[in-house]
């Protein structure tokens, strides 16, 4: 029987999507910028990325609680990595839409997808489950590298 604790499950969550309101407010006035540049086929309208980063968020925070929760030996490792893939998420936003480091950004976005398959690989030998978890957000980050070098190649 697995015992849901409350706390520690809130605190995971709070720190995955407070990284994400964080850099979601120090990015909110520069939106503008994605809606009047060029865009590649297949770019979604702006409304779409909080809303899909809000579900990834949460799938983090989900992912990470059940390596916290865990007494493997491997849990130590496997929240250092996630505890600085979320530190390179949290930059790219402000190196694409405020800085406009169109480039630069992918080349960081090619560093995070290489973070998360290393912690993908990490969570696996801790949970199962949180590793799985975290497959979408691989998938969200192959499908915004295709964006983000679109945008480079069109601007």
């Amino acid at each position: 029987m697995y015992i849901i604790r409350l706390k520690p499950l809130l605190v995971s969550l709070a720190i995955s999507l407070g990284v994400g309101l964080i850099a979601g407010l120090l990015t909110s006035g520069s939106m503008d910028f994605y809606q009047e540049i060029q865009r590649p086929p297949l770019s979604p309208p702006g409304w779409v990325f909080p809303v899909a980063w809000t579900l990834l968020y949460l799938l983090m925070g989900l992912s990470s609680y059940l390596v916290w929760n865990s007494e493997s030996l491997a849990r130590h490792r496997a929240l250092t990595l996630y505890g600085a893939q979320l530190g390179v998420n949290f930059l790219w936003p402000i190196f694409f839409f405020c800085l406009h480091w169109i480039f630069f950004s992918f080349l960081w976005l090619a560093f995070l997808w290489i973070l998360v398959a290393f912690l993908i690989r990490a969570f696996l030998k801790v949970n199962k489950l949180a590793a799985y978890l975290q497959i979408p957000y691989l998938i969200w980050l192959t499908f915004a590298g295709y964006l983000n070098l679109g945008i480079f190649f069109l601007n």
